[in-house]
């Protein structure tokens, strides 16, 4: 085919410029996108729902919402079968090294999304003693759902966007940079011992 018959020269253009600049050749990136779009499509979701916020969540796969479609409604609850932790509702000390065991349990890659007011900053109980306040203080979070509690759809919304988030990683270079967020984890105190990391979180929030 000759370079005239192309509709859209400059997008090819780009896009073949990016790839090599990243080191990346056009066979791999294509591969890239079908297993991304793979795994955007079957998540596995953990159902850990420790508050009010999962009454939503069972709205979510109900038939009115029904998630199945986005191809999410294979939940586990083992954490070596999941892929993302649905966080849902409040976490309080007590329970951050219970949430924290899970998420280390986790195969990678795995994802979280922290849903409702009460997991991402604490919500109405920011000022009590007990609540761990947002709970990327003891792992890291992919996607923010606000609300008190988020409506289902808000919900869908924020699994469209771990989807995109999904389709835009290296799927090759995950072991990479699953190690550079372990690391990072490590270096807020938080080590890759459950046990040290229960004493941390317990030690925070004063439990003996």
């Amino acid at each position: 085919m000759n370079y005239e018959d192309f509709k859209d020269n400059e997008t090819l253009e780009q896009y073949v410029k990016e790839l090599r600049a990243g080191g990346v050749n056009i066979a791999i990136a294509k591969l890239d996108d079908l297993i991304n779009w793979g795994r955007s499509n079957s998540v596995w979701p953990l159902t850990f729902m420790p508050s009010c916020c999962a009454i939503e969540f069972m709205s979510l796969a109900a038939a009115r919402y029904d998630f199945a479609r986005f191809g999410w409604e294979v939940t586990r609850n083992s954490p070596r079968q999941a892929d993302v932790i649905f966080c849902c509702g409040t976490v309080v000390y007590k329970m951050a090294p219970i949430l924290k065991r899970l998420y280390d349990q986790m195969a990678e890659p795995k994802y979280v999304m922290a849903v409702g007011g009460c997991a991402i900053s604490g919500g109405p109980f920011k000022n009590s003693y007990h609540t761990v306040l947002g709970i990327d203080k003891i792992i890291p979070v992919d996607v923010y759902v606000p609300g008190c509690p988020p409506r289902p759809d808000a919900m869908i919304y924020g699994m469209m966007q771990l989807g995109r988030k999904i389709k835009m990683q290296e799927f090759f270079s995950l072991s990479k940079q699953a190690k550079a967020r372990n690391e990072e984890l490590e270096a807020r105190h938080y080590g890759s011992n459950p046990q040290s990391s229960e004493q941390d979180i317990n030690q925070e929030g004063g439990i003996q």
